[in-house]
């Protein structure tokens, strides 16, 4: 989904998932990759029940069951903006899922209530969102802009390796120490490991897109080369590439 004007300065993403129809036969797996990223999740079950949930960084990638959730809208929170609105470090929230009520209290039964009401409707629901993020403390403009220039940093360019560390505090005016202090508590990873997950990603990324040509792949992704690729996908995924791109998966959890 588009995300709204109104959220642009604290969301990068909107999204939707929908559940699989029952009709249609067995419930395919659900697959969370690892996730550098912070995110805010509004769920509804199929006993009419509402769930608001803040997810963490998440740092290996984990296999459920396909469950029935007629909605589920996830807001991606921009780098730099999710401790000041949640309220914690991020590195708290690290391969957690968290109910925003233990964070926010009374205000998140307040919001769950009125997202409720909304009756599905994604417009509205975006509304009250917006209007509750809204209401928090504002993010400090400078040190999220050091972080998201860190986080671009950090991610590189396809085919090409990144800076080492000490270099890109250098060209961030910071200590390669503040830099480091700075990805934990803002970003809930040491620089290293966020590294790792976003070769990851990108790995799956270009997988679907131009077919598992490895080789090629752990070039484009950023790996020294392919068995650099398999082991470090192997330890973040649970499988090789090759398992995962035909479904043999690790055993399903419950979800």
């Amino acid at each position: 989904m588009a995300v709204p004007a109104g959220l642009r300065p604290l969301v990068k993403a909107v999204s939707v998932l929908r559940a699989d129809d029952p009709a249609a036969g067995e419930r395919q797996p659900l697959v969370h990759v690892p996730d550098a990223d912070t995110s805010l999740i509004f769920r509804t079950t199929s006993a009419g029940h509402g769930d608001l949930l803040v997810i963490g960084p998440r740092t290996r990638a984990s296999y459920y069951v396909g469950k029935d959730i007629p909605l589920c809208l996830r807001l991606r929170l921009r780098p730099g903006v999710a401790r000041p609105l949640l309220g914690v470090p991020v590195s708290e929230l690290t391969d957690r899922v968290v109910c925003l009520g233990e964070l926010w209290g009374a205000a998140s039964d307040r919001l769950e209530a009125a997202l409720m009401q909304a009756g599905g409707d994604h417009g509205l629901i975006l509304d009250h969102l917006e209007a509750a993020l809204s209401a928090r403390p504002s993010p400090d403009r400078a040190r999220g802009d050091l972080v998201r220039a860190a986080v671009q940093a950090l991610r590189g360019r396809t085919g090409r390796r990144r800076e080492p560390l000490p270099a890109i505090a250098r060209h961030l005016a910071v200590s390669e120490r503040h830099l480091r202090t700075l990805f934990a508590e803002a970003v809930g990873l040491p620089p290293k490991r966020f590294e790792r997950i976003e070769r990851v990603r990108a790995t799956l990324a270009l997988a679907h897109a131009n077919g598992p040509r490895w080789a090629d792949l752990a070039a484009a992704a950023g790996y020294y080369d392919q068995s650099h690729m398999t082991a470090e996908f192997r330890t973040l995924m649970g499988v090789t590439p090759g398992a995962f791109f035909e479904g043999r998966l690790p055993a399903l959890q419950p979800c």
